[in-house]
């Protein structure tokens, strides 16, 4: 039975605000924008971390609410420790790891890394602990149903998918690797004792640019056919990660549309894989990024 159109939560529905500081990492298109708009319409203030400034600050332009637009390369750790060392210490209540890559032709990031996973999951892992002690409320990871793409699991034999390198496995793999940083990370801000919550959303099919990265031809045309005809906006597309920001949810919750293979619809919790569910696989994750990015879990607040 399809969902009542009109109970469906929506951005109309986000709570106040106001008073609060949100870093929406990928924020100059897409989803990010779309919930960089709708954080700041609700009363907060949205920093845009992006890579390109002039476009990060042509997308702030178009927004009415309270913006500033810092730069981070996600593909390069040194832009992400500039983009924490700068913080100073001010509070941040809300952090969107939305930006990511998808299906590129094989190639690495300035540290070295497969592209895909370095972007996607490593540096967002070395930002969110570098800027944990400063979290306040949540951690907001966006993932995608691509985790469930081949039977995905983690290849800690090969991690860089030297042998057997394919676009649309690397991705997968770096899609799983977000639910497990999730996963993972709540253990340890359970066992800190901490309040603040992390939880991850996936968009389903959200006609974007994201896909306009593919590394044939022939995809990149399949790709605008779908996204024509098949997939929902950005706007609809955003409303896992709003609803997963604002809502009150149990710590690493998993949110994605509530249609038919969670291609489209209004926010609700979602499943995952086994291998998205594996907290033997998620604690060796985090060990092994934490060798690889050389940032550690930090010491983080005490609930009161």
């Amino acid at each position: 039975m399809a969902t009542d159109q009109s109970k469906r939560w929506n951005a109309t529905r986000l709570p106040d605000l106001t008073g609060r500081t949100a870093v929406v990492t990928g924020a100059n298109s897409g989803i990010g924008l779309t919930a960089a708009d709708a954080l700041t319409r609700a009363g907060a203030h949205v920093v845009f971390a992006v890579r390109d400034l002039d476009r990060g600050r042509t997308a702030a332009a178009t927004l009415t609410g309270s913006t500033e637009v810092r730069r981070l390369d996600l593909a390069d750790l040194s832009s992400v420790r500039e983009f924490a060392d700068a913080w100073q210490g001010r509070p941040l209540d809300l952090l969107i790891n939305n930006a990511g890559v998808m299906m590129l032709p094989q190639r690495r990031t300035r540290d070295g890394f497969e592209m895909q996973f370095g972007t996607n999951h490593l540096g967002h892992f070395a930002l969110t602990n570098l800027l944990l002690p400063y979290v306040t409320d949540r951690v907001v990871t966006v993932s995608s149903g691509a985790h469930r793409w081949g039977g995905a699991t983690i290849r800690f034999d090969d991690l860089n998918l030297d042998t057997d390198y394919t676009p649309r496995g690397a991705y997968a793999q770096s899609k799983l690797a977000n639910l497990l940083f999730t996963l993972e990370l709540q253990r340890r801000l359970t066992q800190a004792g901490s309040r603040v919550r992390a939880l991850a959303a996936h968009p389903g099919y959200a006609a974007t640019n994201l896909q306009s990265h593919a590394g044939s031809r022939a995809a990149r045309a399949a790709m605008r056919f779908s996204n024509r005809f098949f997939a929902q906006d950005d706007r609809a597309g955003a409303l896992p990660t709003l609803y997963a920001a604002t809502a009150d949810l149990p710590g690493a919750s998993y949110v994605g549309p509530d249609g038919i293979a969670e291609m489209r619809g209004g926010p609700t919790l979602v499943g995952r894989t086994a291998a998205a569910s594996d907290p033997e696989v998620a604690r060796r994750l985090w060990t092994v990024s934490e060798e690889l990015t050389k940032v550690t879990f930090p010491a983080v607040p005490a609930a009161l």
